[in-house]
């Protein structure tokens, strides 16, 4: 790959007037027209105002460019936001909830921002993986801002229109956008990766390490790599042995969560405060050891709380629960009994519960905008809105999933594989929908892969008259992206398949996929006919694997999570 410099090109051959090169033929390093340049975005007209408008460039700097001013409307975003919440006695408790989201969100937006100018201004070229992050985070910042917009109209829609017309939630949305569009448009084809050439076609499935006969998980006992005394700390607490493993999960730290206050710490939130800021993958797991018991409180992982692994002592007897829903005045976004904001977050053998009820409406128990971020053997359980897979990459492995409407939704870029996913009895005339996805940009990396895994009918369903309809999904957003493949839907599971949000609204511009399905749901015959349903080729599917679709070869194996590469 040629080296790209950030250098502007002001002065370009009379010749290259002539020539309007194609979306395919642009290369990031070749000076083109404002014009040019634009035709490549969504919003074209949005586009001509924001580049400048004269001389030639090339997309790389034009990129450069829109990040810069996303950059600064981010920063002006959070400002306005703090300055209303600097005048709490003016403001009506619903918009104050709905604003304190929106300063959480717009100040991960500068964060990532900012993380993303200091990366393309400290290298040439960007590495694949580099790539890939950069991708996700523009991905992210995006869906923070929807998720804003969305807080702010559902909790203070009147308020909102009379008082915060100066914030630049409009503009804001729109460079956002355009900074991802002419990412998607600059980042080469092929990287600057000295992992270039490696092979990333189809294989069999595979699992990233062997795990041992007994201890943590399912599937055995994750071999941790750690220093003598911490070793010895952990075997006492979990009564395991870890065995000696040449290929093993290294960790940093070790605590200890016990209610009867023989550990280190008697609530879980205490123990997330302790942890380092900013560990890396290089520097090892910070681990906490929850015992069993159930842990009535709310819990949130920061942004800067990164690489914690979180061990409990199997579903049902580690529990985390809360209730906090809509109906009882929380914004969706802060319903959520455990949130994770934190890069490389693992959480394994342990239960994360709303016990709100469907009365309640929207109560979320997981809300997971953490990048590189997995949850393995663990139980996830709520009604409406159970499971907020907000945003950045994310794996899930042999989790039971409970709900009822829309209780898989998010803009991640995600996939769930050999999970149990058990709907639940709705309240009367309501029908379940098993996944609402978010994306709101067709630029996006996101989406909603589901792979080996079971679709269930919960024991209060299963005894129901059996009038419930059950839809594997219906789009939230309007380029709702949800791929299901190699799993098994059991008869609760409509014909028709997939449920429409609000009459034809997205239904062109979705992608809903099923490959090799079975099942007495799976039977694809009386299907949607939508444009944007499709039954697809393995080809199809492959881009949806953890190999393709989160990159998952390159970090789960770091977590010691037992994963699938490709289809099986």
């Amino acid at each position: 790959m040629a080296y790209y410099t950030f250098a502007f090109f002001l002065l370009f051959s009379s010749s290259h007037l002539f020539v309007r090169p194609t979306r395919s033929s642009i290369l990031p390093s070749v000076p083109v027209d404002r014009s040019t340049a634009c035709n490549l975005t969504l919003d074209p007209d949005f586009c001509n105002t924001v580049l400048p408008h004269r001389g030639f460039h090339n997309l790389y700097d034009y990129g450069r460019l829109s990040l810069a001013k996303s950059l600064s409307s981010a920063k002006e975003m959070l400002d306005s936001i703090n300055t209303f919440l600097a005048r709490p006695s003016v403001l009506p408790p619903n918009a104050i909830l709905a604003l304190q989201d929106c300063r959480l969100l717009s100040g991960l937006n500068v964060d990532f921002l900012t993380a993303v100018v200091n990366t393309l201004n400290d290298t040439g070229c960007l590495l694949d993986h580099q790539a890939q992050k950069l991708h996700a985070i523009l991905s992210a910042i995006l869906t923070n801002h929807q998720t804003c917009y969305d807080g702010l109209q559902v909790a203070a829609s009147a308020w909102f229109v009379r008082n915060l017309g100066t914030v630049p939630l409009s503009v804001c949305s729109k460079i956002y956008g355009l900074s991802l569009s002419l990412f998607k448009n600059w980042i080469p084809k092929q990287t600057c990766s000295s992992h270039k050439g490696q092979a990333h076609s189809r294989s069999p499935h595979r699992r990233a390490l062997l795990f041992h006969e007994v201890g943590v998980g399912r599937h055995g006992e994750l071999p941790l790599r750690m220093s003598a005394p911490k070793r010895e700390l952990f075997e006492r607490w979990s009564g395991r042995r870890l065995l000696q493993a040449t290929d093993s999960v290294l960790v940093h730290d070790v605590v200890v969560v016990s209610p009867d206050g023989s550990g280190n710490f008697t609530t879980i939130g205490d123990a997330v405060k302790s942890a380092p800021n900013n560990l890396k993958s290089s520097n090892g797991y910070h681990l906490i050891y929850v015992a069993a018991g159930v842990y009535r409180e709310y819990v949130v992982i920061p942004n800067h709380t990164t690489y914690l692994m979180m061990i409990g002592e199997g579903i049902n007897q580690t529990v985390i629960t809360g209730n906090h829903s809509v109906a009882d005045g929380w914004t969706t976004f802060h319903s959520s009994t455990f949130a994770v904001m934190g890069e490389g977050f693992v959480a394994m053998n342990m239960t994360f519960r709303n016990t709100a009820g469907p009365i309640k409406h929207q109560a979320v128990a997981v809300l997971n905008g953490a990048d590189l971020s997995t949850f393995y053997g663990c139980s996830i359980e709520g009604y409406q809105d159970t499971l907020y897979t907000l945003s950045m990459r994310q794996f899930y492995r042999d989790c039971d999933i409970y709900g009822t409407v829309d209780y898989i939704f998010g803009n991640a870029a995600v996939v769930f594989q050999s999970c149990n996913v058990y709907s639940r009895l709705p309240l009367h005339r309501q029908s379940n929908a098993i996944t609402a996805q978010g994306r709101t940009d067709p630029n996006q990396n996101t989406g909603t892969s589901m792979q080996f895994c079971r679709f269930l009918a919960a024991g209060d369903l299963t005894s129901s008259d059996g009038t419930t309809k059950t839809y594997l999904g219906r789009p939230w957003k309007k380029y709702s992206r949800t791929v299901i493949m190699e799993s098994f839907m059991d008869s609760l599971i409509d014909p028709a398949g997939w449920l429409p949000w609000n009459g034809k609204f997205a239904l062109d511009t979705l992608y809903y996929a099923e490959y090799n399905n079975t099942g007495k749901g799976s039977d694809t015959d009386n299907r949607v006919t939508w444009p944007g349903y499709h039954v697809i080729s393995s080809d199809d599917a492959m881009n949806f694997t953890v190999r393709n679709f989160i990159q998952g070869d390159n970090w789960l194996p770091h977590t010691g999570v037992a994963y699938d590469s490709g289809l099986f």
